[in-house]
């Protein structure tokens, strides 16, 4: 099974791409930093919302009965799913009633993470995405590599090369001719489907009501124009108190691109007439990661994307080299839940830096759960004797004089035999220069 590394070398075998990539989301980054500068109490605003979160999951269970009794009040119909298989089942079923033959979807992670687009296409229901970087990674058959940029990956050059081959228009890479184009083709698609499918940025308990933000508007053109409303939402997206939206509204744009707000911060608290909205509260792993101490804390994160603008790791590899829904910092200690075997390598992905938590809203301890994950699956890392090995020489000065005159000799007259033998470590790294005399020697000579 290949790790991190070994995907991402395809990725970086174009230097000037992963350049673009690395410079294009530190960019991202600064206007961060710029837009948290400029709010003068943003430290506070992260403190409580770290707070309201803890808060929040920590009693996690009487909040969300407390939802659904105020959604049911407003006429929202509820529905639970104990997993993906459970959400794509209650969706299905949900269009089967109705027959349609395609449905309009908004951004959302959670139908990546459930795979709902494959369950409904290979049971004949079309899912058209409305998210214009959503739409050109559904055309190039591909998976989101950033939760906020899902096309971030790609230039303007490869995305007017698709649009070609789609749409049958002439070739450009101006954005906005692009984006009219965009427009042009969804709009059928927005004003014939009779259900509309999106995510959930927060739901709040004492309103019973769901907010989602958008920069595009097509959750509010596809939720308007549909008859049937669905909504798919993970069980931490829960806040108390509609007082407590502000709090985090504030800080996920500025986090997320830099932006004061999103574009669209849209409410909705009950169906209009003759209008359904169902809402499919899921838990699909998640209890699990909030019943352990090391590693709850990460269910407070509110899908900023922050932490993948700052990490050298995901900007010099990209996010398709995690293979996980979630990449980056966050998906690096997310993943690992699901399937360890699978995920192991990506704890390993990172520097340890730390600009991860620096910089994260809602103050997530993201390093050191990517530490604690180096320990909890250091026994299904194939190299695990070589720090057991290196322990054991650093203990031992004799032991550890003769490892170095070895090194020594290895490295001089056979240079390439340390990197045939840790291909892994080596790759991509440069071994250090040959000093003339150890530090031990040295000192011997100054006495």
């Amino acid at each position: 099974m290949k790790g991190h590394s070994q995907i991402a070398s395809s990725f970086l075998q174009n230097e000037p791409h992963v350049d673009w990539h690395d410079q294009t989301l530190w960019w991202i980054r600064e206007k961060r930093d710029k837009a948290a500068n400029q709010v003068e109490e943003w430290e506070a605003l992260r403190d409580l919302a770290s707070r309201i979160k803890e808060h929040t999951l920590g009693r996690l269970d009487e909040y969300l009965e407390v939802f659904e009794k105020n959604s049911l009040k407003n006429g929202i119909k509820i529905h639970w799913a104990k997993d993906a298989m459970e959400h794509n089942r209650i969706i299905f079923n949900i269009l089967k009633e109705r027959n349609v033959p395609f449905v309009v979807k908004s951004k959302s992670m959670l139908t990546e993470e459930c795979e709902l687009n494959s369950y409904l296409e290979t049971r004949g229901i079309e899912v058209i995405d409305s998210d214009l970087g959503e739409r050109i990674i559904q055309w190039m058959k591909q998976k989101p590599s950033h939760i906020v940029l899902p096309a971030i990956h790609l230039k303007k050059k490869e995305i007017g090369e698709i649009f070609e081959k789609k749409l049958q228009v002439p070739f450009t890479e101006d954005a906005e001719e692009l984006t009219r184009m965009a427009r042009k083709h969804l709009r059928y698609y927005f004003l014939t489907s009779q259900v509309a499918i999106t995510g959930v940025n927060f739901a709040v308990a004492d309103s019973g009501s769901f907010v989602i933000c958008t920069n595009e508007g097509n959750a509010d053109m596809a939720t308007h124009l549909a008859d049937v409303h669905i909504a798919s939402m993970g069980i931490e997206k829960i806040i108390p108190k509609q007082q407590h939206l502000g709090v985090f509204l504030r800080l996920l744009a500025r986090s997320a691109t830099g932006q004061p707000i999103t574009t669209y911060s849209s409410h909705f608290r009950k169906p209009a007439h003759d209008k359904e909205i169902h809402l499919i509260i899921v838990d699909n792993g998640r209890s699990e990661i909030l019943g352990k101490p090391k590693y709850w804390k990460a269910l407070k994160c509110i899908r900023c994307g922050a932490c993948m603008n700052t990490c050298p790791v995901f900007r010099k590899t990209g996010g398709h080299s995690y293979e996980s829904t979630i990449p980056g910092p966050i998906g690096a200690i997310l993943a690992p839940h699901k399937d360890p075997q699978k995920y192991k390598s990506l704890p390993f992905a990172s520097t340890l830096c730390g600009s991860c938590t620096a910089i994260c809203p809602v103050k997530i301890d993201i390093d050191d759960q990517l530490y604690h994950w180096r320990q909890d699956l250091k026994d299904m890392r194939p190299w695990n004797a070589i720090p057991a090995f290196a322990g054991k020489v650093l203990a031992n000065p004799k032991l550890f004089d003769s490892m170095g005159s070895f090194m020594v000799f290895l490295q001089k007259f056979f240079p390439g035999f340390l990197r045939t033998v840790f291909t892994n470590y080596t790759k991509g790294r440069s071994l250090p220069e040959i000093p003339e005399q150890s530090f031990k020697n040295w000192h011997k000579n100054q006495s």
